[in-house]
């Protein structure tokens, strides 16, 4: 590995050219790219169903073929789910991409093809590597290994042709080789999918590594840590990994993490925020001193944006990079070499630069909470609202509920401010039967709140009958189409309900 990571720090640093190029010509580079997916497409039945052969101009592209959501293309994932092939995509199709987030499935299944793991996921992580080498040419950071952490990363067959995992399992178990020699833990402690077991054995295993970068979800990171410190005895986690230089997250808001992480690594590092799901690694932090991350243009992707104000429109008007605005807020709509055709994955973003193009990512299409990695979405807490109304005999009202963050040796947690018809002497049964209908419903939220490692059992907070409607009132927003935001990925909305309540919240 000594004398392996020179030469790939040099490789890394030799391809800036090509990152310059698609940064410098993002407008062409983007049109390269939807021409390609669309000579591709031709051959696919969808693309034959749309007329791509006839399509010569952006125009016509979006005349032609529709807005999709999962939902519209789920019909043509269970076929390929079961093998069929040049349904949504031209080549052969083995891997799926497991993922939460559907108003009616527990699950979703993203197609992964090769040229989506080739072109779109590793190129765009070398491509993090030659901007990171690039702002950091006295890095040392391949003379170490790499710590990854992410989601459950079991892979599953279907059939003798199809597997699938999340997001983590399918880029590791497609990923070269040699790169298992720049990364820690092993392979079989990667893909567990036990998390009590996982985590000490990723303790055990890596205390003993030159690790000098870490990768994941911010949640599972912080129990891991924390652990490592207590078997070790170490105050800080730079006293464990002294060369450790960059933490790289991605996936929920790190605003609420930073200043814990600092506190238990307990010296300065580099933090680089990335922007990859499962439909695709879409940006990256290009430069750590500058808000927001650089949109990946020559990785397969070709990018289309919905304006705020027309995201509900029967036929919403799209723009292309030519035609955004710093600042305001636009749906991502996203067409793919793995088969996604303008298709909305539910984020909002907003351009925090134009030249290059940056982007932060500002929120959902519909309300949430993703304070963990779990994805919980309004038709999620609905449906597990009415579970759990059925199971106790109570009647809700409304409610509003926000993540309570990590604070001490406290995890997370969802702060439920609940309006019962009639408030329950004893909360407990409900809080129960709410948590089981949320895991039923959402399998991210069930993996966080495997035996509480990341995130504890809803708290909630009984508010009576009327409350909600005053608080409405007060703020002369008293009927019409004015609503309590159901969920919000902070505690802002909760709080000052609670406030004007003079209910006491877990914050």
């Amino acid at each position: 590995m000594k004398l392996l990571s020179p030469a790939i720090s040099r490789f890394a640093r030799l391809r800036l050219w090509s990152v310059e190029q698609w940064r410098t010509d993002p407008v062409a580079t983007q049109y390269n790219v939807w021409q390609d997916l669309l000579a591709a497409g031709q051959y696919t039945e969808y693309g034959r169903q749309h007329g791509f052969s006839a399509i010569q101009s952006l125009k016509q592209w979006k005349e032609q073929v529709p807005l999709t959501q999962y939902e519209d293309l789920k019909p043509w994932i269970d076929r390929m789910l079961q093998g069929e092939e040049q349904l949504l995509w031209n080549t052969p199709v083995g891997w799926f991409a497991k993922s939460s987030g559907t108003t009616s499935d527990k699950s979703k299944f993203i197609p992964v093809s090769d040229e989506s793991l080739k072109d779109n996921h590793y190129k765009a992580s070398k491509d993090v590597l030659t901007m990171y080498y690039a702002a950091h040419p006295d890095s040392d950071l391949l003379t170490g290994k790499g710590l990854i952490i992410g989601g459950s990363h079991q892979v599953s067959q279907l059939n003798d042709d199809i597997q699938y995992g999340d997001l983590s399992a399918v880029v590791v178990q497609n990923s070269p080789f040699w790169s298992n020699w720049l990364r820690t833990p092993e392979l079989p402690i990667i893909l567990m999918d036990e998390w009590e077991a996982k985590i000490e054995k990723l303790a055990q295993h890596t205390i003993h590594e030159n690790v000098t970068s870490m990768a994941g979800v911010p949640t599972w990171l912080m129990v891991l840590l924390r652990r490592i410190l207590e078997l070790t005895g170490k105050s800080t986690i730079k006293e464990v990994w002294p060369s450790l230089e960059l933490y790289m997250h991605g996936g929920v808001s790190f605003v609420p993490y930073r200043k814990a992480f600092e506190e238990l690594i307990g010296a300065p590092i580099n933090y680089l925020e990335m922007y990859n799901a499962s439909e695709g690694f879409f940006a990256a932090q290009d430069d750590i001193n500058a808000e927001g991350m650089l949109l990946m243009l020559d990785h397969g992707i070709f990018y289309e944006f919905i304006p705020a104000g027309e995201w509900d429109a029967p036929q919403p008007r799209t723009l292309q990079l030519d035609e955004v605005e710093l600042g305001r807020q636009y749906a991502l709509v996203i067409t793919t070499n793995g088969g996604l055709w303008r298709y909305l994955p539910g984020d909002t973003v907003q351009f925090t630069s134009l030249s290059p193009f940056r982007v932060r990512v500002s929120g959902r299409m519909k309300h949430f909470i993703n304070a963990f990695g779990e994805e919980l979405i309004i038709d999620n807490a609905d449906k597990a609202i009415a579970a759990a109304c059925r199971a106790t005999g109570l009647t809700v009202n409304d409610y509003t509920a926000a993540p309570v963050y990590f604070s001490g040796e406290d995890n997370g947690a969802h702060e439920w401010l609940i309006e019962f018809q009639q408030v329950p002497e004893d909360i407990a049964p409900f809080a129960d039967a709410l948590d089981a209908a949320l895991k039923e419903a959402n399998s991210d939220y069930e993996a966080k709140r495997h035996k509480d490692i990341a995130l504890r059992g809803p708290q909630i907070v009984p508010v009576p009958a009327g409350s909600f409607e005053r608080w409405l009132e007060s703020k002369g927003k008293l009927g019409g189409q004015h609503k309590v935001p159901r969920l919000s990925n902070d505690r802002r909305v909760l709080e000052e309900v609670a406030a004007f309540l003079g209910r006491a919240t877990e914050a």
